[in-house]
């Protein structure tokens, strides 16, 4: 768990977390709001290019989940890229290689956190993107 002494940096941005997993959105959407945050939840890829389409310029930010059904991350990247090419995008994997991380860091994807989360970990990386221009 978090250093309790340790104040995390939240905001009140809004963000779209892309997962198919129950027990991430859990931890996630709680961490987040306790942060501030408005999370908005897409359970794959193709949920998270129809919300982000249909909010233009609602959604601050993506955490976007590498493997998926429907529509895996790589896609899905590509995708909300297409919608909007200034999309700050965190990519967010426990199972995907180094060299496919890589190569989407180097189309302009924003960060990589592995999973499990860590909350600190997670806190400091979203304000990082959040505050770079």
């Amino acid at each position: 768990m978090a250093n309790p002494k340790e104040k995390l940096p939240g905001g009140t941005e809004t963000i779209l977390l892309v997962d198919d997993q129950e027990a991430i959105w859990d931890f996630m959407i709680e961490a987040l709001q306790t942060l501030g945050y408005s999370v908005i939840l897409a359970e794959n890829g193709l949920d998270a290019v129809e919300i982000y389409k249909n909010n233009p310029k609602q959604i601050d930010m993506v955490i976007l989940d590498m493997i998926m059904p429907k529509m895996g991350g790589h896609s899905t990247f590509y995708q909300i890229r297409g919608i909007d090419p200034k999309a700050k995008i965190l990519l967010s994997s426990g199972y995907v290689s180094e060299e496919e991380v890589n190569d989407i860091l180097k189309q302009g994807a924003a960060g990589f956190i592995p999973k499990p989360h860590r909350i600190n970990v997670i806190a400091k990386e979203i304000r990082r993107i959040l505050d770079s221009k």
